[in-house]
């Protein structure tokens, strides 16, 4: 069709509704910024095509980027655009504030909000625990003519099991039998997750029941509710209890329910019991997912099973499951408790280049025991991921890598965090780098040093200007850095000492005597006010 020009709007927006979540965001995005023809390319359906595809993938960031993209080109959006972008706010952080700004920019524009926009503004509400916004919106769509069906309800019902409010949840299922609406098992089942949230265990039992003869707990997940409710308030024993009645009822699952027992067993310290549950889901299942193989990891590690450990993450090879932020943690951190530093330092390299959020916490504590055991540029590494992976972190981090670069000799890599975060780090620790850097460091980065040092308001006493010297007066080939650093004192309200002075005139014969006396008489000059400065003082 492309070959032969037969592409339009029709074709544009079917084929991308049709390849759906096949279609990578990458190729969503360069597929829209390839169409040439303007009034295919801002058409509405065809934009609308493309922003819900890319939030069908999880990329909502991505799709409200292109949005501005698209209307800074062109785009008039219409009432579905801003439906789809909404439904993309309950996934992502401050999801709920830029779902604000999408409202007020839908009414600015002139359209009105209808029952699918209300629909996608309680589901943020509800996913970022906005429980009276939601209630305020829900009573708005209604004083606007809209009539609510089971997904507005559903959504609130989630508000409310988030803010533990039992009672107007039960209010809100005697309204939707008053209107006629059929209860299904999205809202039998919201309503136990609200029972479960608010520790109503007992009416969480009842309910239950009441969705096993209803046919709506065929499956895992109304179960899973009840014992992740109880295993979390410590009832691990009655969790216990719903997990074996779930087993023995044949109930489907797909390994959700193993992973909360897992897990509970984990919590509680009682590693046998999570190995011996990790290992019948091995032999009675041939199917994974992320989360329980988290579980399962977890609970090998914990126990220091590092066969059974390695045998988990070739599961996940094999199975081409992908580690996610949790799994890179469990095994950073066992790493660690097993003394396996550079094990542990690959696997956060690793993390870091799949576009992880680093924890500052645990690179902390790698870059200390990396740097204990003698691997000081690998302890760097650290850092700078760190510092990739975050705005800001804290300021007691860049005098800790300090230290571990001094230790190792790494003082060029030492200069820059000093350079960069002078004003972070203690004087002592300064001191103590500037000492090592003068006796040690590159030669050719001595005079950069100080003018950093001063830069950063750090007063550099006479010491370093000693070794700087003596460094300088061993190497004549330098003479150029020493003339310029004899020349930089005085204007920085510098001088050498008399007993500097000496050795320098001793060895002027490298260096040139007439430059080395005119410079020296400056530093004279220099001497005579500060001492008169310190009469005065006195």
């Amino acid at each position: 069709m492309q070959q032969n020009q037969k592409i339009n709007v029709a074709s544009y927006s079917s084929y991308v509704k049709f390849m759906g979540k096949s279609l990578s965001c990458v190729d969503a995005v360069e597929m829209y910024r390839d169409i040439k023809d303007r009034s295919i390319k801002f058409n509405v359906s065809v934009c609308n095509a493309f922003l819900s595809s890319l939030i069908k993938k999880g990329k909502s960031e991505s799709s409200l980027k292109l949005f501005t993209q698209m209307k800074r080109d062109g785009l008039v959006p219409d009432v579905f655009t801003y439906s789809t972008l909404l439904a993309g706010c309950a996934k992502v952080n401050g999801g709920y504030y830029k779902a604000l700004e999408l409202v007020q920019e839908l009414m600015s524009n002139g359209l009105q909000m209808d029952s699918v926009t209300y629909g996608s503004l309680l589901s943020v509400c509800a996913s970022h625990k906005e429980c009276n916004e939601a209630a305020k919106y829900f009573q708005k769509m209604k004083d606007e003519g809209h009539s609510p069906n089971v997904y507005h309800y559903s959504s609130l019902l989630n508000a409310y099991s988030a803010d533990k409010n039992y009672e107007k949840a039960e209010a809100l299922i005697e309204e939707m039998r008053s209107a006629g609406l059929v209860l299904n098992k999205v809202i039998y089942t919201t309503l136990l997750k609200v029972y479960v949230k608010g520790g109503l265990f007992e009416k969480s039992k009842e309910l239950l029941k009441e969705l096993e003869a209803l046919g709506y707990a065929k499956d895992e997940m109304p179960f899973c509710l009840l014992m992740d409710g109880l295993a979390k308030s410590g009832r691990l024993l009655e969790a216990k209890s719903v997990f074996d009645e779930m087993m023995e009822k044949q109930v489907k699952t797909d390994g959700y329910s193993y992973s909360i027992m897992i897990s509970a067993f984990c919590r509680s310290g009682l590693l046998e019991d999570a190995k011996k549950l990790a290992s019948e889901f091995e032999e009675k299942y041939d199917k994974y997912d992320i989360v329980i193989l988290n579980a399962m990891l977890s609970a090998y590690c914990r126990a220091g099973k590092m066969e059974n450990v390695m045998s988990m993450m070739k599961k996940m090879d094999d199975s081409a499951i992908s580690p996610d932020w949790n799994t890179f943690n469990i095994l950073i951190r066992y790493f660690c408790k097993e003394k396996l530093y550079l094990l542990a330092y690959r696997t956060m390299e690793d993390m870091h280049s799949k576009g992880h959020q680093l924890e500052e916490g645990l690179c902390s504590s790698l870059m200390y025991h990396l740097g204990k055991t003698g691997a000081h540029s690998e302890a760097f590494s650290v850092y700078n991921m760190l510092r990739c992976s975050k705005r800001t972190i804290s300021n007691a981090l860049h005098e800790n890598i300090l230290h571990i670069l001094i230790a190792g000799r790494l003082l060029k890599d030492a200069y820059v965090v000093v350079k960069d975060n002078a004003g972070f780090i203690s004087q002592p620790a300064i001191k103590k780098f500037s000492v090592n850097f003068m006796r040690s460091g590159n030669v050719n980065l001595i005079n950069d040093v100080m003018n950093a040092m001063h830069s950063s308001g750090h007063k550099i006493d006479q010491e370093l200007f000693d070794l700087a010297m003596a460094r300088y007066i061993a190497k004549p080939e330098k003479k150029e850095l020493l003339l310029w650093l004899l020349k930089w004192m005085p204007g920085k309200g510098y001088a050498i000492d008399s007993s500097t002075r000496n050795l320098i005139m001793k060895n002027s014969h490298l260096f040139g005597h007439q430059l080395i006396a005119e410079s020296l008489s400056k530093h004279l000059v220099v001497s005579k006010k500060v001492k008169l400065h310190k009469e005065n003082a006195r």
